[in-house]
């Protein structure tokens, strides 16, 4: 039987001390997690209030943060919805007058007509989410 001495109890014990942060750095923290699949909160129910007309400018989207939701009207009177779930770190995208749609946190924009990535770094465009509009009413379809 072999007995362990001090010199190779402590060598194993540095060994796990700078093993676990080591491996700890390595993983993913779910927060901040890649989602270049273009997936985000594309469900909902139906005939959920979105927003109104007026909310979403010509030109421009309006982000219904709750539902993850960004509305667009690309030209006037035609209204557009999309996740508003940027498909490159998953940070929620913001309203805009500029013609597109803007990510804050690194600077990827999005077509109003389509959800297509205009700038990178953000590949994938932004899904698609069915909507109707009813008089003044936009809502989940």
């Amino acid at each position: 039987m072999t007995a362990i001495n001090r010199r190779r109890a402590l060598t194993g014990s540095a060994a796990v001390a700078v093993g676990v942060p080591v491996l700890a750095a390595c993983g993913s923290d779910s927060s901040d997690a890649d989602d270049s699949t273009g997936s985000g909160d594309a469900g909902g129910t139906p005939g959920e209030e979105l927003a109104a007309v007026a909310d979403v400018p010509v030109g421009g989207c309006f982000v219904v943060s709750g539902a993850k939701v960004v509305v667009t009207q690309p030209t006037e009177g035609d209204f557009k919805a999309f996740t508003a779930v940027c498909t490159h770190r998953g940070c929620l995208v913001e309203s805009s007058t500029e013609g597109d749609i803007p990510c804050p946190c690194h600077s990827s924009k999005f077509s109003l007509d389509d959800g297509s990535p205009l700038s990178g770094p953000a590949t994938a465009a932004l899904e698609e989410v069915e909507i109707t509009v009813s008089g003044d009413s936009i809502t989940r379809a």
